[in-house]
This record gives structure tokens, C-alpha cells and sequence, in this order.
């Protein structure tokens, strides 16, 4: 079984929280019994997380050599020009080592998205601006990181597809049976 579900702000990537107090977890979205994330989406990220009960598919889903692309909507602060552009599609030199390119474009603030709670911090003198951004590999806060190398900080991520599997207008906290 494969599920795609809508990962709401601020919601651990986990059905268990032993912090003080806890934090929300997957456990409260009744999703069906034996599944478990494949993958990451950091917990004020928000978007599509696919979960699945089989091994094997979780594997290819998360294995960097497979190179499964992961698609965001990123709010960032400021707008970048066309080589900050240019460096995110060139591959970003992070502490880790560079990344792989990105596939990067400007985008309008898009209609259908939800409003947040808490909403993303707002600043009269510092204007913001949206981008399409698709990585094939997942290191530990990499867009977030990558925008940030470039000069714009990332307010929102909103993770839009994996692969060939989108959010496709779930609502956030909702899920649906995609495989």
C-alpha cells in the first residue's frame, strides 16, 4: 500500500513523540495501521509525505541512486535575480559538499495554497517571493540550505511531488490511497 498525504506544518515525520510536551505526530490523521514515511519532510515543512508498509518500495523511494526527483513550492525572502537562479541550477557548494543541480524557476504566489498556522513572519521592508524547485537527492534540510547559499532564506517549503506522485490538491492532514 502507498498513501500520499499532506504533511501539515508544524507535524512530526513520526507516530511517536517521547519530547516534553509532545509534539504532533502521524498518529493523529488516522491513517491505516503498518505504514510508515518514506522519507523525510522536517517538521515546519509542509506538503506531501508518502507512506507505505512495503520495504522494498520505501527503499527505492528514499535511495539517493534512484535519484527520485522531489518537487517544492519555496516562499523565499527577497527575490532572487536570475544568478542566484543560475547557482541553484549549477549545484550549491553546502558544508556537505555541492549538490546537484536544481531544476529552479519564478513563480507567482499560487491561489490555491492554504494559509498557515502561525502564518509565515511578514516584513514591510523585506519584499518575498515564490519559486518552483526540483532536487533529486535529500540531504538534511537541503533546500532550505541551498536558498540560503544563495541569499534568500526560505520562509515556506511545501513539498509539491515525489516522483510521479503529487499533492494534487489534498488539503493538509488529509490522505488517499495512491498505490
Amino acid at each position: 500500500m502507498l498513501i500520499a498525504f499532506n504533511k501539515p506544518y508544524g507535524v512530526l515525520c513520526q507516530f511517536t513523540d517521547r519530547s516534553q510536551p509532545p509534539r504532533p505526530t502521524l498518529a493523529g490523521f488516522g491513517l491505516p495501521p503498518g505504514v510508515y514515511p518514506a522519507g523525510r519532510l522536517d517538521f515546519d515543512s509542509e506538503g506531501l509525505l508518502l507512506l507505505t508498509d512495503d520495504g522494498g518500495l520505501a527503499h527505492r523511494i528514499t535511495d539517493p541512486r534512484h535519484r527520485e526527483e522531489k518537487s517544492y513550492l519555496v516562499q523565499v525572502e527577497g527575490e532572487p535575480d536570475e544568478a542566484a537562479l543560475e547557482a541553484l541550477r549549477a549545484g550549491v557548494a553546502l558544508n556537505d559538499g555541492r549538490t546537484r543541480p536544481a531544476r529552479v524557476r519564478r513563480v507567482e504566489a499560487p491561489g490555491w495554497l492554504w494559509k498557515r498556522d502561525p502564518p509565515v513572519r511578514f516584513r514591510k521592508s523585506v519584499p518575498d517571493s515564490f519559486l518552483e524547485l526540483a532536487i533529486s537527492e535529500g540531504r538534511n534540510r537541503q533546500v532550505r540550505r541551498m536558498t540560503a547559499a544563495v541569499g534568500h532564506p526560505t520562509l515556506r517549503l511545501v513539498r509539491l511531488a515525489v516522483g510521479h506522485h503529487a499533492l494534487d490538491g489534498l488539503a493538509p492532514g488529509a490522505w488517499r490511497v495512491v498505490g
